[in-house]
């Protein structure tokens, strides 16, 4: 599919029934695969051929929808997940041991946040957090000897920092690493950061992918581009032979998909954070009007930001997408067809006042969810970053008084009615 356009494989990349076969994609809802021939089972099990034989290894349909995503960020692999948070965790281990480390900008989701700096630590494996505005001297200068790989967020939850991947890229590559991406806000409509040199690039699809607030899941998308090969030493769970599967060496065996093939076969295999192939189903729905909803929730949420911007009770805005913030060079950069439509912004009256603005909403509800088609909104520092300290929220760039609001695709008349009468509140 890939001379059609993101429009068209939204709609029809991953699945190619044949003649008299389904038009939709099927949900392949079996646990199990059967088999005439003991030596067949046999060989799908030392991953001599391809084939399905357990779903929480892969599935028909999950397949299918992992392929379509790939083809949207222009990579030559994915695989799905239970979960965002699944994705990233089997991403990194995927390539690191305990006593590794890696570098990563510090904007991230408060989830994400915790799993790199206190259940990763707990594994044996470290991280150094450095500012999602480092230039590439800086970057560098954080690689040690045991380093893996860097990673980021190409719009930073919810601190709404852009990444400029193309320099953390130039970093990565330099000091032989590859560089991991969370595209999750833009999703491939507004940015492809393999476009801009990422290596591996992951997803929450529970958010823009499925849009409507269904189904939990992750996916994560291999490049095909890295030489895992030219850094034996480095890599050496991908370069070196597995035991675990009678000593086959992924980056000889597979080439562009090593590193899928050792995620699903191992830590896929050992930790079943597998996705319901009901969910894949729901997500290939989602997925086929992602090129529809994206555009509108950016319109939306810019003429919001720009409400905001100039209503008397709003202390600041956070939106890259206006052209007074501090990210906005970098969004025209790398979003050039919209900014993802979610904001932050502070009321007057710090906390006691946002908490007011949000239980005064009507249209929009206080949900800990972002990117569905309905407009929703959260306190940060009260519900997703609950968990980090005042230095953890300062390293994430969360303020007390930040409140996040998730722009759905209701008319933007209406969603600014619902802010205007709860602002009026306060």
């Amino acid at each position: 599919m890939s001379d059609y356009s993101i429009e068209t494989n939204c709609l029809h990349a991953g699945y190619h029934p044949g003649n008299g076969e389904p038009r939709v994609l099927p949900i392949t809802q079996s646990t199990t695969f059967k088999y005439d021939s003991t030596e067949q089972m046999g060989r799908l099990f030392a991953l001599q051929e391809p084939g399905y034989f357990y779903t929480r290894l892969a599935n028909p349909t999950c397949d299918a929808v992992a392929a379509k995503i790939a083809a949207l960020e222009g990579g030559s692999g994915g695989m799905l997940t239970s979960s965002g948070q699944a994705a990233i965790f089997i991403a990194i281990m995927n390539i690191c041991d305990s006593g590794d480390h890696f570098v990563s900008a510090s904007a991230l989701y408060g989830g994400t946040f915790n799993l790199f700096s206190v259940t990763l630590k707990k594994m044996g494996v470290s991280v150094t957090f450095i500012p999602p505005d480092s230039d590439e001297e800086t970057i560098k200068a954080a690689v040690r000897p045991n380093t893996k790989l860097i990673y980021g967020e190409t719009v930073a939850n919810p601190a709404l920092n852009v990444l400029d991947i193309e320099s953390f890229a130039n970093a990565a590559h330099a000091c032989g690493l590859p560089l991991f991406v969370d595209n999750t806000f833009p999703t491939p409509i507004l940015c492809k950061p393999i476009e801009w040199g990422a290596d591996i690039v992951i997803h929450s699809t529970t958010k823009y992918m499925d849009g409507h607030a269904t189904s939990v899941g992750g996916c994560i998308v291999d490049s095909g581009r890295f030489d895992w090969a030219s850094h034996p030493e480095r890599f050496r769970g991908l370069t070196q032979p597995d035991d675990s599967y009678h000593g086959v060496i992924y980056t000889k065996d597979f080439g562009k998909v090593a590193f899928l093939t050792k995620a699903t076969a191992q830590l896929m295999r050992d930790l079943g954070s597998s996705p319901a192939p009901m969910n894949a189903f729901l997500l290939n729905i989602g997925l086929e009007t992602l090129h529809l909803r994206v555009p509108r929730h950016a319109q939306n949420a810019l003429e919001v930001a720009n409400y905001l911007n100039n209503h008397p009770k709003v202390s600041w805005v956070k939106y890259p997408g206006l052209e007074g913030d501090s990210q906005h060079a970098l969004s025209r950069k790398y979003l050039k067809y919209g900014v993802p439509g979610i904001l932050s912004f502070g009321v007057k009256g710090g906390r006691d006042a946002a908490v007011t603005f949000m239980d005064s909403l009507s249209l929009a509800s206080i949900a800990t969810h972002v990117c569905d088609a309905r407009t929703c909104v959260l306190h940060p520092a009260s519900h997703t970053h609950r968990q980090l300290s005042e230095e953890g929220l300062a390293i994430a760039g969360v303020s007390s008084d930040m409140i996040r609001l998730s722009v759905g695709i209701e008319s933007v008349k209406d969603i600014i009615q619902d802010i205007d009468q709860a602002l009026s509140q306060i």
